[in-house]
């Protein structure tokens, strides 16, 4: 079977990064790209040079390193992208799905006049051009998608795609001499705020445990913070937990929340309905611990557990720790 054709022009990624690491969403849009044919990094910051050796996959990074890049606002960005799409000449610019990377990618689009699909879950190539593959009505579809004009801009939905591993070699490293518009530093950032948690977060970790109405209360979900932490993984939450205060917004999965794709993903106490079902239903296993054995949740889940959560969930964590030991 013959191989498929690859374009002659590489795919630019925007890689996203915070705390001196490349996001790991960022990685794995870029693994995707480099599967498709030759996949180039840009890199935005101050302090950032280091991190062009981190992009596995790619084989040209562009790096804007420069002071005036230090906060992570989206209009400079636009610059440096401007700049690099021209001067590359790139077809199509892929973005993994966050706040940042939205607000680039829509300026972006502004700035060039480009066409730009979102919550994309799949893309590939065919004949030569993108094909973009994204939910509709409420995930109960996937329709494909494309672009009428060049360059292409694409936000992938968060934890679609997997990094590949460090051995891929160096990429050829290019440095952007930053300028920016006056317009773009008109907005200054004053503070900063960071969240205060410990362990991965839901997005990149390898296994989450999640909480829902089902725990009884925001007391309860100690139960659940107890388990990841046993398991070495993150705590998420659904909708109505949020909205409830019972947990923070940042922990939210769901349709208006975040989507993971962990290795392990256990749900404490959740329904199933399709609002959670979308920001979870990629993640590789599903554990389900329900007292209803009619709950929705045990129709996608690998295995199910019909039972009351505050007794199981308490045993599971002590199982867990004793294999640890």
């Amino acid at each position: 079977m013959p191989a498929p054709e690859r374009s002659l022009v590489p795919t630019l990624v925007f890689l996203e990064h915070h705390g001196g690491e490349i996001q790991k969403g960022a990685l794995g849009v870029l693994a995707k790209a480099a599967s498709l044919g030759d996949a180039h990094g840009v890199i935005a910051g101050s302090g950032v040079a280091a991190l062009a050796g981190k992009a596995h996959g790619a084989g040209k990074v562009w790096v804007a390193d420069d002071p005036a890049l230090d906060a992570p606002l989206p209009q400079p960005r636009v610059d440096v992208l401007e700049q690099v799409v021209k001067e590359g000449a790139y077809d199509s610019v892929l973005f993994a799905a966050s706040v940042l990377a939205a607000d680039v990618a829509a300026g972006l689009a502004a700035r060039l006049d480009a066409g730009l699909n979102w919550d994309l879950v799949d893309i590939q190539e065919r004949d030569g051009t993108l094909v973009g593959t994204r939910p509709a009505l409420g995930d109960s579809v996937y329709v494909e998608v494309g672009w009428k004009s060049e360059p292409r801009l694409a936000l992938i939905r968060s934890g679609t795609f997997e990094p590949v591993g460090g051995d891929a070699g160096e990429p050829e490293v290019a440095e952007v001499a930053v300028d920016l518009q006056d317009f773009s530093t008109k907005a200054t950032m004053l503070e900063q705020a960071h969240e205060e948690q410990s362990g991965p977060s839901i997005e990149d970790a390898d296994i989450v445990v999640a909480g829902g109405r089902g725990l009884g209360g925001p007391e309860n979900f100690a139960l659940v913070e107890e388990l990841a932490k046993a398991l070495g993984g993150a705590v998420a939450a659904t909708r109505a937990v949020v909205d409830a205060g019972w947990y923070p917004y940042s922990t939210q999965v769901g349709q208006t929340g975040k989507s993971v794709s962990p290795k392990l993903y256990v749900a404490c106490g959740i329904s199933g309905a399709i609002q959670h079902k979308v920001g979870m239903q990629s993640s590789n296993v599903i554990v389900a611990i329900n007292k209803d054995p009619n709950a929705p949740i045990f129709e996608f889940s690998d295995l199910g557990v019909v039972g009351d959560v505050h007794q199981i969930v308490p045993k599971l964590t002590e199982l867990v720790r004793a294999r640890k030991h």
